[in-house]
C-alpha cells in the first residue's frame, strides 16, 4: 500500500503521521504526507502530476481551505470555490490513476441547520446548512455525492468520515481565523502573559463534541483498512461527552494555570448553538474504542502549544 495523505502537515495529517510513527503503521504500508508546498490542489494539472509522481494505491484526503466562524462568515464564496476545485481534482485524479480507496474528511457543520438531535449519517442532505458557513458546508457535502457517483458508475471505494470538532498539537492557533479551542488556548496564553482577564467571544453557552486529533488519527487508520461502506461515518465522542464553550474555556484555564477572570463578549456571534452527533454507527463497529478524556487531551495540547509557541502562534 502506498498511502498519500493530502493536507499532510495540518492538524489531522500531523496526528496520523505521529500515530503511524509511534507503531500503528503496518509493514506493508508506505506513507506519503504532502502539503500545499508539493502541489496546488486547486489546479487539475498539478494534482494529476502529484498523483502520477507518487502513484498511490490509497488516499486520505484532508486538504481543504478551513477556518473558524468569523473567517467563514466573511468568505463563503472563497470557501465554496476553493474546496470544490480541490475535492474534484483529488477524487478525479484518484479515479483516473486507479486508486483502490479514498477516505475524505468532512465536518459536522455540513448537517442541516434546522434538524433534530442527535444528527446521524442519514441526515446530511435533509436541508440547508447554517448560513454562517454555507460555502464550506455545501462543498464538503458534494464529496458524499461524488463518492456515490464514482461508486455507482465506476465501482470505486471512495468514502468519507465526519469528525466533530478536532483539536490537538499542530492546530491553527490564530485567534482571528482559527477554531474555537485553539483560539481559546492562544487567548489564555496571552491573558496570562499580560495579567488581564480572558474574554471569550459569545455567551459561552454553545455546546460541542471535541475529538482529540490523535484519537481521530487512530480511527482514520481503521477506516482506511477496515471500513468498506461508501456512506460516510461520524467519528466522535459520545453525546454524553459534549461540553459548553464555557466548560472548554475553564478546562484550558486550568491546564494553563490561568488564575484571571473569565468574561464573555456577548456582542460576538455564537454561531450554531449545538450540533450534537450520534456515534452509534461507529460504536456498532468499534464498541471498545477508548477516547482520550477531554481534560487530559486539553492538557496535552496546551503543553504542546507552550513548548512550540514561536511556531504555533503563526
Amino acid at each position: 500500500k502506498r498511502i498519500l495523505v493530502t493536507g499532510g502537515t495540518g492538524l489531522v495529517g500531523r496526528a496520523i503521521e505521529k500515530v503511524v510513527a509511534d507503531g500503528e503503521g503496518q509493514p506493508d504500508e508506505e506513507w506519503i504526507f504532502v502539503s500545499s508546498r508539493d502541489a496546488d490542489l486547486t489546479s487539475s494539472s498539478e494534482t494529476k502530476a502529484l498523483f502520477e509522481r507518487h502513484k498511490p494505491t490509497h488516499v486520505i484526503h484532508l486538504a481543504a481551505m478551513v477556518g473558524g466562524l468569523f473567517k467563514n462568515i466573511r468568505s463563503n464564496l472563497d470557501f465554496w470555490r476553493t474546496n470544490i476545485h480541490i475535492n474534484d481534482n483529488v477524487l478525479h485524479s484518484a479515479h483516473e490513476l486507479g486508486v483502490q480507496k479514498v477516505v475524505s474528511c468532512l465536518s459536522t457543520c455540513i448537517f442541516p441547520d434546522k434538524t433534530t438531535y442527535p444528527i446521524d449519517e442519514t441526515m446530511i442532505h435533509n436541508g440547508p446548512p447554517h448560513s454562517s458557513n454555507f460555502g464550506y458546508s455545501y462543498a464538503k457535502r458534494m464529496i458524499d455525492i461524488q463518492n456515490r457517483g464514482y461508486s455507482e458508475q465506476h465501482g470505486r471505494r471512495f468514502t468519507a468520515v465526519i469528525p466533530t470538532n478536532v483539536f490537538g498539537p499542530h492546530d491553527n492557533f490564530n485567534i482571528e481565523d482559527g477554531h474555537v479551542l485553539p483560539g481559546l488556548i492562544h487567548k489564555v496564553y496571552l491573558a496570562k502573559q499580560s495579567g488581564s482577564a480572558l474574554t471569550v467571544w459569545g455567551t459561552g453557552e454553545p455546546r460541542r463534541q471535541f475529538i482529540y486529533s490523535l484519537d481521530l488519527a487512530r480511527l482514520f487508520l481503521w477506516v482506511l483498512r477496515e471500513y468498506d461502506e461508501v456512506e460516510p461515518i461520524i467519528l466522535s465522542v459520545g453525546e454524553e461527552d459534549e461540553v459548553s464553550i464555557r466548560e472548554a474555556a475553564e478546562a484550558i484555564a486550568e491546564a494553563m494555570e490561568f488564575r484571571g477572570e473569565l468574561t464573555f463578549d456577548t456582542t460576538k456571534s455564537d454561531g450554531q448553538f449545538k450540533k450534537t452527533a450520534s456515534n452509534a454507527k461507529l460504536r456498532r463497529y468499534l464498541p471498545g474504542f477508548q477516547f482520550t478524556p477531554f481534560r487530559k487531551a486539553v492538557k496535552e495540547t496546551c503543553a504542546w502549544f507552550n513548548a512550540n509557541y514561536a511556531n504555533a502562534r503563526k
